[in-house]
């Protein structure tokens, strides 16, 4: 590596405040408030706090907390994008108007059918985002 080298990559922080200024000093910010809001997220479904001293518990709740927040994440694009409230909606929100539904789990013929509460006021937000999740093409 020559010392050019060296220079410009010691300078690369330095680039990137002068481009962030450029486009009205935000670039930098907004990323820095998107890894905010997905730590935030992240500590609302579950890691706040760890369950046990054991690091293999920990270890197990932070990949269960993860995989609920990407599935969270999921939820909100492919079935909710074009709802106004929920599209964007805080991870209470969310479990509030979405995912506490009542329900009977019933049987029928060797069967079992998970039965909603369709007259519920919280039942629109739950039909659209079932209707938006059933309604994708399936990848080939």
């Amino acid at each position: 590596m020559t010392g050019e080298d060296e220079q410009a990559i010691t300078r690369l922080p330095e680039q990137a405040w002068e481009i962030s200024l450029k486009q009205g000093g935000t670039l930098l910010h907004r990323d820095h408030a998107e890894a905010e809001d997905r730590i935030r997220t992240n500590k609302a479904l579950g890691l706040r706090n760890l369950p046990s001293k054991s690091y293999a518990v920990n270890t197990g709740w932070m990949l269960t907390a993860n995989l609920a927040a990407n599935l969270d994440a999921w939820v909100r694009l492919l079935g909710l994008h074009d709802s106004d409230g929920l599209a964007d909606a805080e991870p209470d929100t969310m479990r509030f108007r979405l995912y506490h539904l009542p329900a009977r789990l019933a049987k029928h013929v060797r069967s079992r059918w998970l039965r909603f509460d369709t007259t519920g006021p919280r039942a629109d937000a739950f039909i659209t985002c079932r209707r938006g999740l059933t309604e994708l093409r399936a990848l080939t």
